[in-house]
Formats: structure tokens, C-alpha cells, sequence
């Protein structure tokens, strides 16, 4: 996993910006290493470590030293307030890459109450994908509206993939799915369709599995989660997102 991660640094060449730091407080070092690998630095940002920056490699937290000797991956936490630091900007990043995508190019079956709505990675062929939507019923009924991006897990252009084109290009999207869901064959469609950029969407997010779903907060929880129990970590998530507010402006 380490050395995938590695890979994307050196693969996806993206102009070196400076976020929360200025450029002169970026070491000389660091500043030519990265220049020299092209890594896709999106951001650069001090951190609460004296000599160590974050950057922000597409959708990835790394951290490097100020002498542009050590690049390190995994979570910053802050023992004293028990916060992952990583994991906070991590939400961050998240949500910055779903808002990307319009509601038009996503497959949503919505709650008639809603209270929370969540963004899942899906594959037609996947069983815990399709015990998942099985319940459909179940999570809607709790105010929960999901919203489907598509991730073949076999790859474009796969069986799992050419399914979820011709979902897509189905008159009516929503029984179209969830008859695919139950296992039925649908007429093969053709037409302009989002699905290859929601699959290159979710591996830049790192999806390997499915159902990958993503909450309002930017919080992940990978694999099938039951409606009851999704609507309690949903009901967790706001109240913790509540509380950090009115710390943050109890600060100001």
C-alpha cells in the first residue's frame, strides 16, 4: 500500500502550489526535491511538528521533513486532545472530491424525509453492494438518501462495467439499478455516460472495495453497514461535528 501510494507521487505531475505556508518558508531542500520528482502537490502546509510539512498529493496526506530527507506516511495525532489530525484533513479531501461531481451524474434514491444523505461507491456484480441496496427501503426510511457513484471493481470496459452503462443509459435509472441489484439481465445501452469517471474518481480516493461509502462529514465507511447502524454513526457524526463547531468559534 505504502509503495502504491509512492507511485502516485511520481505518476500524476501537478504544478507545485503553496496553501497555509509561503514559499519562503518552504526549505530550499524541499522545494527543489519536489520540483526535481514532479510530485502533484496540491498543497503544502506547515504542521504542528517543527520541521515537518503536510503535503497534499491529489487525494493523499504525506508528511516531509524540512531537510527533504524523509517522506512520511500514516496519522499525525495530537495526544493531548486525542484529535487525528490527518484524519480531520482527510474529511477535508473527501468531500473536496465528491463536490466535483454534480448531482446530475449520480444515481440517487432519495428520502422522503431526509435527514442525512451519503455517497457510495458501487459495483452491480458486488454481493455486499447488493445487500445493501436490498435494504434501499430501510435506509430511506430512516431520512437516509444514497446517492450511487459506479466502481467496477473488474476494471472499464469489464462485465461489471458495460452493467453499470447500461443502467446509466436506462430510461428510468432507478428501477434499472435496482434490477441489475437483484441479478436481472438488462438490454445492453450505449450512450455518454459518467461511469469511467466516477471508477477514475474513486481510485485517485483510493477505493479498492465496495460498497465505499462516504458520509456528509467526511467520514469513510468502507463495506456494508445495516441501515440501523448507518443511521447511528450519521447521528454520532453530527453531533461531533456539532460540538468542533462550537469549539471553534468559542476560540474566535
Amino acid at each position: 500500500m505504502l509503495l502504491k501510494r509512492l507511485l502516485l507521487l511520481l505518476i500524476f505531475p501537478v504544478m507545485l502550489m503553496l496553501g497555509s505556508v509561503q514559499a519562503a518558508e518552504v526549505s530550499k531542500e524541499v522545494t527543489q526535491l519536489l520540483q526535481k520528482l514532479g510530485i502533484p502537490v496540491e498543497n503544502v502546509r506547515s504542521t504542528p511538528v517543527n520541521g515537518l510539512y503536510e503535503l497534499q498529493a491529489g487525494n493523499q496526506i504525506f508528511y516531509i521533513t524540512q531537510d527533504g530527507k524523509y517522506l512520511l506516511t500514516g496519522n499525525m495525532v495530537n495526544m493531548e486532545t486525542k484529535e487525528n489530525l490527518t484524519d480531520t484533513r482527510m474529511k477535508g479531501i473527501r468531500l473536496d472530491a465528491i463536490n466535483t461531481v454534480s448531482s446530475d451524474k449520480m444515481i440517487a434514491f432519495k428520502a422522503d424525509d431526509q435527514k442525512y444523505q451519503v455517497t457510495v461507491f458501487t459495483d452491480i456484480d458486488c454481493g455486499y453492494c447488493r445487500k445493501l441496496h436490498s435494504e434501499m427501503d430501510g435506509y430511506n426510511n430512516l431520512g437516509i438518501s444514497v446517492n450511487y457513484l459506479f466502481f467496477p471493481r473488474t476494471g472499464l470496459g469489464s462485465a461489471s462495467y458495460n452493467k453499470a452503462v447500461s443502467v446509466w443509459c436506462n430510461e428510468d435509472r432507478l428501477a434499472a439499478m435496482t434490477k441489475a441489484k437483484a441479478g436481472e439481465e438488462l438490454p445492453e445501452k450505449k450512450c455518454n455516460n459518467p461511469v469511467s469517471d466516477h471508477y477514475q474518481l474513486g481510485t485517485e480516493m483510493g477505493v479498492t472495495g465496495t460498497p465505499y461509502i462516504l458520509t456528509e462529514t467526511g467520514d469513510l465507511l468502507p463495506g456494508y453497514v445495516p441501515p440501523i447502524t448507518l443511521r447511528s454513526e450519521l447521528d454520532k457524526a453530527a453531533v461531533l461535528a456539532s460540538s468542533s463547531a462550537k469549539k471553534e468559534l468559542s476560540k474566535r
